[in-house]
C-alpha cells in the first residue's frame, strides 16, 4: 500500500509561483508513474501534469504547459510540481496520484493511489 501526502499549496497573487510536494510512504514508487489533478468547486477532477517512473517523459494539460513543471525525486520518494505564472482559473484543490501502468496517465479512475489534496488559490 502507498500512502501519499500533499504540501505546498496556499495563497498566491496572480504571476506568483508555489511548489508543491508529493511524499510517498509505505513502499518505494520508483516504478510508478505519478500524476497531478485538480478539482475546482463544482468541476471535474481534471488532469495536470503526468511523469513516467524515470523521470524521462512528461505530460501536461494544455492550459499549463510553459508555466508547470513536473519532476520526481526517486531517491526521496516524492513528486513535485512547480507552478508558475499562476492565474486564478489555476485556483483548485491539487491531488497528486500514482499508478503501475504508464498508460491512460490522463486518466484519474486508472490511478491507484491518491493523496488528499492541497489547496491553491490565486487572486486576481
Amino acid at each position: 500500500q502507498v500512502q501519499l501526502v500533499e504540501t505546498g499549496g496556499g495563497l498566491v497573487q496572480a504571476g506568483g509561483s508555489l511548489r508543491l510536494s508529493c511524499a510517498a510512504s509505505g513502499r518505494t514508487i520508483s516504478t510508478y508513474a505519478m500524476g497531478w489533478f485538480r478539482q475546482a468547486p463544482g468541476k471535474e477532477r481534471e488532469f495536470v501534469a503526468a511523469i513516467n517512473w524515470s523521470g524521462d517523459n512528461t505530460w501536461y494539460l494544455d492550459s499549463v504547459k510553459g508555466r508547470f513543471t513536473i519532476s520526481r525525486d526517486n531517491a526521496k520518494n516524492t513528486g513535485y510540481l512547480q507552478m508558475n505564472s499562476l492565474k486564478p482559473e489555476d485556483t483548485a484543490v491539487y491531488y497528486c496520484a500514482a499508478k503501475r501502468s504508464i498508460v491512460s496517465l490522463r486518466v484519474a479512475r486508472d490511478y491507484d493511489y491518491w493523496g488528499q489534496g492541497t489547496q491553491v488559490t490565486v487572486s486576481s
